[in-house]
C-alpha cells in the first residue's frame, strides 16, 4: 500500500509569526493564504486566529481544494482559483497577505503531475490540471525560438538553443514528447557541462513549469492585488524559491517603499510611501538540514502603510 506523500511547509512558524506581526495574541479580521498547497501555514494561522479572525485561502490545484475540504474550521474558506484573484475581495479588506511560491512535495514527487524528472510520467506540469494547455501541447507545436526564449528567460539556461534544438529534432523524428524521461535524456544529451549536484535537467523544467502555469505574471499581478486589499498596518510576507521570483518581490516592495514625486509638479507634495519593508528571513541551518528543499527559501516581509486609494 502506498505511503501518503508528505509535505514540509517551509519557514512555517517565521511565516506566520511575520504574517501576524504585532496583531496581538488572538486576532480578529480578514486573512489570506494567498497559496494553500497542502495548507500547513493555513492550520498554523487558524491556531493564533482569535473566534473573530476569518482566513480566506486560494489554489489552483484540485489536490489541494481536496485537502483544503478536510478543514472544517468555520473560520476557513478556499478559494480555486489563483492567488491574482486577490483582486476580487474588497480593497482595505485584510490584515495579512501571505504567499508562499514554492511547489508542494506531492506535486513533485507525483510522477503523473509530470513536474520532476526524477520519475517518469505525463509531460504535464499543469498547476491547474482541470483547465489549460499542458507542456507536452505546447512542445507538439512551439518552434525552436519559442522553446529556446522560453527556457533562457525562465530557467536562466544557457543551453537554452541547443537544448530547444534537440527537442525539435526528435520531435520531427519520432514525433512529440510525452513523458517527462523522454525530455530529461534529451536535455542531458544537449548540455555539455554539469553544475556541481544538480541535474542538468533542472532548469528547463522549471522554465517549462514557470511558463506553463503564467508563474511570474501571476505573482505580478498578486504583488499588485496585494497592495489593493491590506489594510494600513497589514502585512505581506512572500516565501520565494528561485532567483526570479525573489527579483520580483524585491523589486514590488522596493517600488513601494519610497515617496513617489510628480516632475511635472515639482512643487506639490509627494504620493506616500505604500509599503514598509520590514526583514528578510532564510531558513535556519536546522531547518535546511532537516528538509533540504527549504535551503533555496527566501522570505521577504513588508506592512502597508497608508489607506488604499
Amino acid at each position: 500500500m502506498n505511503q501518503p506523500l508528505q509535505h514540509i511547509t517551509v519557514l512555517l512558524d517565521e511565516a506566520v509569526d511575520a504574517l501576524l506581526g504585532a496583531a496581538g495574541p488572538s486576532p480578529a479580521g480578514q486573512w489570506v493564504d494567498a497559496t494553500f498547497g497542502r495548507g500547513g501555514h493555513s492550520r498554523k494561522i487558524l491556531q493564533r486566529l482569535g473566534p473573530d479572525g476569518r482566513l480566506v485561502a486560494f489554489d489552483k490545484d484540485p489536490e489541494a481544494i481536496a485537502e483544503a475540504a478536510r478543514i472544517t474550521d468555520p473560520r476557513f474558506s478556499i478559494r480555486h482559483e489563483g492567488f491574482r484573484h486577490l483582486d476580487e475581495l474588497p480593497a482595505g479588506s485584510c490584515a495579512g497577505v501571505l504567499m508562499d511560491l514554492g511547489v508542494s512535495s506531492p506535486q513533485i514527487d507525483s510522477p503523473e503531475r509530470g513536474f520532476s524528472f526524477r520519475f517518469d510520467g505525463p509531460l504535464d506540469m499543469r498547476m491547474d490540471t482541470t483547465r489549460g494547455q499542458s507542456v507536452a501541447d505546447w512542445l507538439a507545436d512551439a518552434e525552436v525560438h519559442q522553446i529556446a526564449e522560453v527556457i533562457r528567460d525562465y530557467g536562466e539556461e544557457r543551453f537554452a538553443g541547443p537544448i530547444a534544438k534537440a527537442i525539435v529534432a526528435r520531435r520531427t523524428e519520432k514525433g512529440p514528447l510525452t513523458t517527462t524521461a523522454e525530455l530529461a535524456s534529451i536535455v542531458a544529451g544537449a548540455v555539455r557541462t554539469r553544475e556541481a549536484g544538480q541535474n542538468p535537467a533542472t532548469r528547463t523544467f522549471q522554465a517549462f513549469r514557470i511558463f506553463i502555469n503564467a508563474e511570474l505574471e501571476e505573482l505580478q499581478q498578486a504583488l499588485a492585488a496585494a497592495l489593493k486589499v491590506l489594510q494600513p498596518g497589514g502585512r505581506l510576507a512572500v516565501i520565494s524559491f528561485h532567483s526570479l521570483e525573489d527579483r520580483i518581490v524585491k523589486q514590488f516592495i522596493a517600488q513601494h517603499s519610497k515617496e513617489v514625486y510628480d516632475r511635472r509638479a515639482p512643487f506639490a507634495a509627494p504620493q506616500p510611501m505604500r509599503l514598509k519593508a520590514l526583514e528578510r528571513i532564510k531558513p535556519s541551518a536546522k531547518e535546511i538540514e532537516g528538509n533540504p528543499r527549504s535551503r533555496s527559501a527566501v522570505m521577504r516581509v513588508a506592512e502597508r502603510t497608508e489607506v488604499p486609494a
